[in-house]
């Protein structure tokens, strides 16, 4: 008996000090985050995921009263810097800017890839990010899309396209609309968007491949002209380019987006809470603002739809990235 009563006084002694974890934890995380917080941009200062890291950091040092650190770690398109965060402490103070580059074209046109995008991450929530343009110099004859794929049909292999170089998005959705438009191409790989689109201008080469962000100003001063962009509709900036997806190529939709993820394992609670303040801030009339120039749609995912959505990219980019022929190693 005495056993047996010692035996219940242990068992309640282990259930009262397991309830005191679970209360001290649950109260650490309830008062996340109480020191500042690290975002790695994986790539330079200046670029879209610079801009939307920065955009979404401020917001949430607003909201969640602490300070939210914005540190470039650039290199290998993404690689690098996301893998400093797959091997951080799960603890939501070290978070990256992940995005299509570094977690859905990255693992297939590498075959050194340090993590893995689904298994090495916490994904939190995404950003969305601005759609590609194809876009001609203006002493091209093809007005648009339609011309412009009979004119490559017309000479084979003659016609060249910019993109930012080999892997980027710019380079895989024109490869991706050669395949569906059944037209032959040179891609012409150049190292960043920027000199991508200064030989556009100059003529040096006939066509680019890029985001529209890039190429924004450049078909506003009437120095390209775009024949078509891959976003679901057509971007209020530019209410005359239609879409691929209206032009009979709806497998063209798509964005060269952003997002926020953390390392494998994070507190839920934390998660849900980061989705939900990522959600408000990009929902927030002057951010808006800011991404309208850009073609950028916020949306209102959940933290499992956008794993689920980080899979299906994945998935997607795959085939054309194999199609393709291009490698990083």
């Amino acid at each position: 008996m005495k056993t047996a009563n010692n035996l219940i006084k242990t068992g309640l002694r282990c259930l009262i000090a397991g309830a005191a974890l679970v209360s001290a934890s649950a109260g650490a995380q309830s008062n996340y985050p109480n020191k500042p917080v690290r975002i790695i941009v994986p790539f330079s200062p200046g670029g879209t995921a610079d801009m939307l890291g920065r955009l979404v950091a401020q917001k949430l040092t607003e909201s969640m009263k602490q300070t939210f650190v914005v540190e470039n770690r650039g290199g290998a398109g993404g690689v690098v810097g996301s893998d400093l965060v797959a091997k951080a402490a799960p603890d939501g103070y070290t978070l990256v800017v992940s995005g299509v580059a570094s977690h859905a074209i990255a693992p297939t046109l590498s075959k050194k890839m340090p993590f893995d995008p689904i298994r090495d991450f916490t994904h939190i929530a995404l950003f969305g990010g601005p759609p590609s343009m194809l876009a001609v110099h203006p002493s091209v004859p093809a007005k648009d899309l339609k011309s412009f794929v009979a004119l490559a049909k017309s000479k084979p292999g003659e016609l060249s396209y910019a993109s930012p170089g080999n892997g980027t998005m710019g380079h895989l959705a024109a490869e991706q609309f050669k395949q569906l438009a059944k037209i032959d191409m040179t891609h012409v790989p150049y190292k960043g968007a920027g000199p991508a689109v200064a030989d556009l201008i100059a003529g040096h080469v006939p066509a680019a491949s890029n985001t529209l962000s890039t190429m924004s100003s450049h078909v506003k001063a009437g120095k390209a002209r775009a024949l078509a962009v891959s976003s679901k509709a057509r971007v209020e900036e530019f209410p005359d380019v239609p879409t691929f997806a209206e032009l009979g190529y709806p497998e063209m939709v798509a964005t060269i987006w952003f997002s926020l993820s953390g390392p494998k394992g994070m507190p839920q609670d934390i998660v849900n809470r980061l989705n939900a303040e990522v959600v408000k801030a990009l929902q927030a009339p002057d951010v808006r603002e800011k991404l309208k120039p850009e073609g950028i749609e916020t949306n209102n995912m959940d933290a499992k739809a956008f794993t689920q959505f980080v899979a299906a990219e994945l998935k997607r980019w795959a085939p054309v990235v194999k199609a393709s022929g291009a490698q990083v190693d």
